[in-house]
């Protein structure tokens, strides 16, 4: 009676979990060792046994994976069935890790060696045992030596030890507590606009919602100092949005009045006045939509003029070049041209005000060049070529409002990160957990109008803000008629600016900062503490 070759399945788990490759249940590991370990003694019920073992192993490894939820991949599965064989080819190559393979046969090649000196079912199953009773004590309230498996000490998650486990039962209701408390509070603020008078001096805003771009994105492929950021006038490097996929994250963004709801709430009927677009249109702004896709994965068009209520028909694509394919094949267009498009078309309206939302998918995970340079890469690779691609036309952009003469006010809100180097608990492109390293993205205004002076230089606010804090700069430039008076000083627009503690929410997944620590909580599970460490790949 022994583990045998089962001895390498549960040292590779821990190794996996030391190294924050995964999470551990011990309790579930436990039992599925003690099924191992079963007499039994005809050789039909080993065999059996055995049969019944490989599906449950690779299901308990799952399990204990930071992986999405299979009920989640089978609600996803006709958007998967639509990826590309290359993308599937791609995303299945970044599970592959060199050095941990290494280690992995070096346990394998290690463990043969020592099983004929030493009972290694014996040390694996009182480690086992040993780290059940831990996270019993602990669920009690029982105070542990801080050299624990589950060290909580930020020495121990910089050096790559164990994942800090939340200390105490306690612990765990208390950061319930915590997160209720938030969104409590987040449901009372909200911000209401100005209708602004006859004489106010009309202008424009338009939304440049980014899908697949963060700060960590921006210094990882070395262009977090590209020219467009000097454009703006304010530049958060501390904003939250709130969600690590495009659905959510633009919901968000539409129903940016009001304070953050839960992700469940955000899929309810909210009050009118949390609707940004319309509250822009009690404030005399009409509607207008632009894509640079058709919005049909996800049923993204019908998330923004349904749960969004911004009821309008997107800029016709006919005739604009098709710069990528996504993950699906279908069309991606050049961003400089449909926003050109627009702009020509806003030039000719006879609208006094207008709000645009515009959305771009350019930088998505598995899209590919259609032609030119790196046209031959995969989706991780071109990144980099793709983000600074898209930094350009959107500069160039804001020289063309400038030289239109247009009273426009710019607001740059990324959806999301790409996650394009991933961490220990995340490969690259993964973003079932929203960590800060997805979420932290460089929001920004631009004040563009001609004759428009502004006073002093760019403000940069590193308060920890979200989408209300935008809400807050449009009331304030709506409030002071910067366009009629001739100039504005940026620093005046976040002058009792709306900050948001970070809590970053996807279905069952929520991330959030207490104190100086992030604490994941996964459905039905309790809270850990988040490990924020180095790169789990390398440069793509």
């Amino acid at each position: 009676m022994g583990l045998g070759a089962w001895n390498v399945y549960f040292l590779a788990k821990f190794f996996l979990f030391w190294q924050h490759y995964i999470g551990f249940h011990p309790l579930e590991n436990l039992a599925f060792a003690a099924f191992l370990l079963m007499p039994i003694r005809s050789a039909a019920g080993r065999l059996v046994r055995q049969a019944t073992a490989l599906p449950a192993g690779v299901a308990l490894l799952y399990y204990d994976s930071w992986l999405p939820p299979v009920a989640r991949l089978l609600d996803q599965a006709d958007n998967m069935a639509g990826f590309s064989p290359g993308y599937l080819l791609e995303l299945g190559g970044r599970f592959f890790d060199v050095k941990v393979v290494a280690v992995l046969v070096l346990i394998w090649a290690v463990t043969r060696i020592l099983s004929q000196y030493l009972r290694i079912g014996t040390l694996v199953t009182a480690t086992l045992v040993s780290m059940v009773i831990w996270n019993t004590l602990e669920q009690k309230g029982v105070s542990m030596p801080s050299a624990s498996i589950a060290s909580n000490s930020a020495a121990d998650t910089a050096a790559g030890t164990a994942p800090a486990a939340v200390r105490s039962g306690g612990n765990h209701a208390s950061l319930d507590a915590v997160l209720e408390n938030f969104y409590q509070e987040e449901a009372k603020r909200q911000v209401d606009f100005t209708a602004p008078s006859s004489a106010a001096t009309p202008f424009d805003v338009l939304f440049l919602h980014i899908c697949s771009l963060s700060w960590d994105d921006l210094e990882f492929t070395g262009l977090a100092t590209h020219p467009l950021f000097d454009r703006f006038d304010l530049l958060f490097t501390n904003f939250n949005s709130a969600s690590s996929y495009s659905g959510p994250a633009t919901v968000r963004l539409l129903r940016a009045t009001c304070g953050k709801p839960s992700h469940h709430d955000l899929y309810q009927t909210g009050p009118g006045q949390c609707y940004l677009f319309q509250n822009l249109a009690q404030a005399g702004f009409s509607s207008q939509l632009a894509l640079n896709h058709d919005g049909h994965f996800d049923g993204f068009l019908d998330v923004v003029q349904e749960l969004g209520k911004l009821n309008a028909t997107p800029v016709s694509l006919d005739g604009i070049e098709i710069a990528q394919r996504s993950f699906d094949d279908s069309p991606i267009h050049d961003d400089l041209q449909v926003l050109t498009r627009w702009l020509n078309q806003r030039q000719q309206s006879a609208e006094p005000r207008v709000a645009t939302y515009y959305n771009t998918i350019s930088l998505h995970d598995g899209n590919r060049l259609v032609a030119g340079p790196g046209s031959e890469l995969n989706s991780l690779k071109s990144y980099p070529l793709r983000l600074r691609a898209l930094l350009d036309d959107l500069e160039a952009f804001l020289r063309q409002v400038e030289a239109s003469g247009r009273q426009m006010v710019v607001v740059l809100v990324p959806e999301h990160g790409a996650a394009i180097r991933g961490d220990r608990m995340q490969i690259a492109g993964l973003r079932e957990i929203p960590s800060p390293a997805i979420t932290r993205v460089p929001a920004a205004v631009a004040v563009i109008g001609s004759g428009l002076k502004r006073k002093g230089n760019q403000v940069r606010n590193d308060a920890p803000v979200s989408y209300l804090a935008i809400s807050h700069v449009i009331e304030q430039i709506l409030q002071g008629d910067i366009f009629g008076t001739g100039s504005f000083d940026p620093a005046r627009l976040v002058e009792n600016l709306p900050q948001t503690d970070f809590v970053a929410e996807n279905e069952g997944t929520v991330v959030m900062l207490n104190g100086d620590r992030y604490y994941l909580r996964l459905k039905g599970e309790d809270w850990i503490e988040y490990p924020v460490t180095e790169p789990r790949k390398s440069t793509p």
